[in-house]
C-alpha cells in the first residue's frame, strides 16, 4: 500500500461532548498535487478482507457489519456525530456528500455504492442520536447512507482493529472504557466481495480521486480483464511519480 501522507485528527474533545458549537467555517479539501488517471485505467488491489461484527443501527436493532461491506461498493469511516472539526469527521461529512451528489447523477452507478459509518462513541451515539444525525444528511433515499454504533466501547475496538484504524481509548473514573478517541481520519474503500481496495487518508479524501476509484471497480463488474492494468493511478504534478 502506498505511503500516504497521515491526517491526525481529534474529533472529540476530552471530556463531555459538545453537541453546539462555534462555527469554525467550511472544511476545505487539501490541495491535490497530482492528477488522478480516468477510471479503468489502473487496478486497485486487494488489501484485506473485512471482518464480521454485530453492531446496532439506527433502530436499535443488532446487525452484522458484513451486511454492509457486501454486495455493493462500500465507502466506510469511523465518525462522531458531534464532531466539528473542519479537517475530521465534518471534512469527511462533507466530502461524501459532494461525492454523493455525484454518483446519484449516474444511474446505474447509484444503485451498486453505499455509504457506511461507524461511530466510535457508543455511549453518546446511541441509536437516537445516529438516526437523527442521518435524517440530516442521508435524506436522499436514492442513495444507501447507513451508520452504526456498537453496545459498548468493548465491543467496539475489534472492528477499529481489523480495520487498523487507529485510536485511543477514554477511560471514565471507574476504569471502564467510554469512548474511542484521537483516530487517525480515515476512509476505506470496500469491493462487493467485502475487500478492502482502497484506504484514504487526509490528502487523499478527494471526490475525483475517490469517484474515479469507485467507477474502477465498477467497471471490474462489467468490462472483461484484458490483461493488467497500471497499479499506480497518480500522475504527480512535476514529474514526480508515486512510490
Amino acid at each position: 500500500m502506498r505511503g500516504y501522507l497521515a491526517g491526525f485528527v481529534l474529533c472529540g474533545i476530552l471530556g463531555a461532548p459538545v453537541r453546539a458549537a462555534v462555527d469554525v467555517g467550511p472544511a476545505v479539501a487539501p490541495r491535490m498535487d497530482f492528477i488522478p488517471l480516468p477510471a479503468g485505467t489502473y487496478s486497485l488491489p486487494a488489501i484485506q478482507t473485512v471482518g464480521d461484527a454485530v453492531l446496532l443501527n439506527e433502530h436499535a436493532q443488532p446487525v452484522h457489519l458484513r451486511t454492509f461491506t457486501a454486495g455493493k461498493i462500500t465507502l466506510l469511516t469511523f465518525f462522531y456525530t458531534y464532531c466539528v472539526d473542519p479537517l475530521g469527521c465534518r471534512f469527511a461529512r462533507e466530502t461524501l456528500t459532494m461525492l454523493r451528489d455525484r454518483i446519484l447523477a449516474d444511474r446505474p452507478l447509484a444503485t451498486d455504492v453505499r455509504f457506511v459509518g461507524i461511530s466510535c462513541d457508543p455511549l453518546n451515539d446511541t441509536p437516537r442520536a445516529l438516526a437523527e444525525y442521518g435524517a440530516s444528511i442521508a435524506e436522499d433515499n436514492r442513495f444507501e447512507w447507513r451508520f452504526l454504533t456498537a453496545k459498548s466501547v468493548p465491543a467496539l475496538l475489534p472492528v477499529l482493529e481489523d480495520l487498523g484504524q487507529d485510536v485511543s481509548v477514554d477511560i471514565d473514573a471507574a476504569g471502564h472504557p467510554t469512548r474511542a478517541l484521537h483516530h487517525m481520519l480515515k476512509v476505506f474503500l470496500i469491493d462487493p466481495k467485502g475487500r478492502v481496495r482502497e484506504i484514504y487518508s487526509l490528502a487523499f479524501i478527494q471526490p475525483e480521486v475517490m469517484l474515479n476509484d469507485i467507477r474502477t471497480l465498477y467497471l471490474e463488474s462489467i468490462v472483461p480483464k484484458k490483461g493488467r492494468l497500471p497499479r499506480d493511478r497518480y500522475a504527480f504534478q512535476g514529474g514526480a511519480s508515486n512510490p
